[in-house]
């Protein structure tokens, strides 16, 4: 297993820095096979659920790591790239508590647009994923949905946290990074996201208009919140 996962990493092209700090700034396989498409539970179908707001997901990929969730590819986000905040996805958000989700079926996306978007959100089974679940409730192909996620993350200004020996950060020095850093944004537009103790996510909340926004659903954990933020690898 060890000696298949080192070749796969081995077999990496590099795009840019493997220290990857940005979009266009990662170690990319040569080729790439899509996921194949996604089997949605019944349960989670919701076709006619309207759209109230959006938000952007970013998952602390040294976590993802860390944790080992099943989402991660292990090669290409955990040992060929150092990567801060990913993008989870773009999600359409409804107005109470249930969203839309898996508004119509889709094939496979092709090798192209997985390539394309590794840097974004760097696992074949997530990109295809997140389409299926949540873009396919607003957007008529992948293509478009990951422009507009991709359009959405540029345009944010996204830190990367440092927590120091101790590996411990307050959840309200989590929020001022990214208020530092995007002065059109409020703590209430931000939602950080703790499981077990540690930093997975922090959510960045939009009205219908895309324009930075309250989040609806809360805040995640309050400002004075002790948090564990898994460090970058070196």
């Amino acid at each position: 297993m060890k000696t298949a996962l080192v070749a796969a990493v081995a077999s990496l092209a590099l795009a840019g820095a493997a220290q990857a700090s940005d979009l266009k700034s990662c170690a990319v396989p040569i080729s790439v096979t899509p996921a194949p498409s996604e089997v949605p539970p019944p349960n989670e179908i919701h076709t006619d659920v309207p759209i109230a707001a959006y938000l952007l997901a970013l998952y602390w990929s040294p976590e993802a790591c860390r944790a080992g969730i099943p989402e991660s590819d292990k090669a290409i986000q955990c040992q060929a790239n150092s990567f801060g905040f990913t993008v989870h996805g773009l999600w359409p958000n409804g107005p109470d508590r249930v969203h839309p989700r898996y508004c119509r079926p889709s094939p496979p996306m092709s090798p192209a647009t997985v390539k394309a978007n590794l840097c974004m959100t760097p696992s074949p089974w997530l990109l295809q994923h997140e389409w299926q679940a949540h873009g396919t409730c607003k957007w008529e192909t992948p293509e478009a949905y990951f422009k507009k996620a991709r359009k959405i993350r540029e345009k944010l200004n996204v830190p990367d946290l440092d927590p120091g020996a101790d590996g411990i950060m307050m959840a309200g020095e989590i929020r001022k990074a990214f208020l530092e850093r995007n002065r059109k944004l409020s703590p209430e537009g931000l939602n950080v996201r703790v499981k077990d103790g540690h930093l997975t996510e922090v959510w960045v909340c939009m009205d219908l208009k895309f324009k930075w926004a309250a989040c609806r659903g809360g805040n995640g954990v309050p400002d004075m919140a002790v948090v564990k933020v898994t460090p970058k690898r070196g």
